[in-house]
C-alpha cells in the first residue's frame, strides 16, 4: 500500500475516533488498528512514522504507543 494511502487510512480512522469522549479516542485508535490492520500494515505504518511523522494527525501518533509493533514481518524463513 502507498504511503500516501495508508497515511489516509490511519487519518480517517483517528477522524472517527474524535467524536468520541477525549479519554477514548487515543484508544479508540490503536484498538481499531490492532484489531483490524494486518501486521504488513502496522509494520508498514511504523516503517512510515519513523522515517517522519508528517501528514499523520496528532491522535494517531499518540496511538502509535498502543499499537502492537510487528516483529520479524515478511522475512524470508
Amino acid at each position: 500500500m502507498s504511503p500516501d494511502k495508508l497515511r489516509y487510512q490511519a487519518n480517517q480512522i483517528a477522524t472517527f475516533f474524535a467524536s468520541q469522549p477525549e479519554a477514548e479516542q487515543i484508544e479508540g485508535v490503536a484498538d481499531h488498528i490492532n484489531k483490524f490492520w494486518d501486521p504488513r500494515m502496522r509494520m508498514q505504518l511504523f516503517e512510515i512514522s519513523d522515517q517522519s511523522t508528517e501528514g499523520f494527525q496528532p491522535m494517531v501518533l499518540a496511538a502509535l504507543e498502543k499499537v502492537k509493533r510487528p516483529v520479524g514481518v515478511g522475512s524470508a524463513g
